[in-house]
């Protein structure tokens, strides 16, 4: 059986200012990742429906630590002791698969979502857009930092790919579909 689920209005479609368009959808993708986690169980949000793998709640602690890893850690230029968290224990490399551990709750991992979300939201408030990161070790390149609008659009595309896949897999757990 196939559940459809409703979703919130999009940003207004008259909006004409770039940072308030892009913070907008940025919001509601947060909101729909959420939405979309609403309702499974435990079981649901640690079960991997897809060949790639990947379980839900390893989904939502990844989108946590890209909105780390692009704006705390590249934009802001802070320190961040481990950027790849989302890959498990230790220093693991960007091709190791997204990692939950067991003792990490959907509730823990929420909460360090909604936190790292509102931290991003001071970061990109306190800047203008085409401001550059900050130098560090997040860029590949130093001398050439992207700029701010450019790492927001690009999270957003991150969020809109992931939330794509994570229908899928919803609708492979319990047959809820997304918009």
């Amino acid at each position: 059986m196939v559940t459809p689920a409703h979703s919130p209005a999009e940003p207004p479609d008259r909006l004409t200012d770039p940072r308030d368009l892009l913070t907008g959808y940025l919001d509601h993708y947060r909101d729909a990742l959420l939405r979309k986690l609403d309702g499974l169980s435990d079981e649901g949000l640690r079960t991997a429906p897809l060949p790639s793998g990947w379980t839900p709640l390893q989904l939502l602690k990844h989108l946590t630590y890209v909105e780390i890893r692009w704006l705390r850690w590249g934009f802001a230029g802070e320190d961040v002791a481990h950027p790849w968290g989302d890959r498990g224990p230790g220093e693991r490399s960007r091709e190791e698969p997204w990692y939950v551990g067991e003792d990490e709750s959907a509730e823990e991992l929420t909460a360090a979502f909604l936190e790292t979300c509102e931290r991003s939201r001071r970061i990109v408030a306190g800047a203008s857009l085409g401001e550059f990161a900050r130098p560090g070790p997040r860029f590949e390149d130093p001398d050439r930092p992207p700029s701010l609008i450019w790492i927001l659009f690009h999270v957003l595309q991150e969020y809109a790919r992931h939330l794509g896949h994570l229908d899928a897999a919803r609708e492979l757990i319990d047959g809820k579909v997304g918009e």
